[in-house]
């Protein structure tokens, strides 16, 4: 399985970026899929994920600014991300649970700064 995520970059606060991951697997058949991050010194954390066919789950620090969805005929994802903060600079990582395995894309940055 390989994910392959673009979008990231550099932007000011508050403006918007959407990012997204491709899958080479028919994502009809995954577990999960989703999208975490790592900020500099921090732990990797969930930003949102959501299991095939079920309600997403965001982190609190995202809700009501950033969306995942999804194109199924694509097997892709995306996270549209508005309202950016500094805060939420970090490596940005697709996920992907699948046959009860854990894949990660590569990771995108994604830097908000004026």
């Amino acid at each position: 399985v390989q994910l392959q995520a673009s979008g990231g970059g550099l932007v000011q606060p508050g403006g918007s970026l959407r990012l997204s991951c491709a899958a080479s697997i028919n994502i009809r058949t995954m577990t999960l899929m989703g999208w975490y991050r790592q900020g500099p010194g921090k732990q990797r954390e969930l930003v949102a994920v959501s299991p095939g066919g079920g309600a997403p789950n965001y982190a609190d620090s995202v809700k009501g600014r950033f969306t995942i969805s999804f194109d199924t005929p694509k097997n892709t994802v995306y996270l549209q991300m508005n309202n950016l903060k500094p805060e939420d600079t970090a490596v940005y990582y697709c996920y992907l649970r699948f046959m009860n395995n854990n894949y990660w894309g590569r990771g995108t940055q994604v830097t908000v700064s004026s």
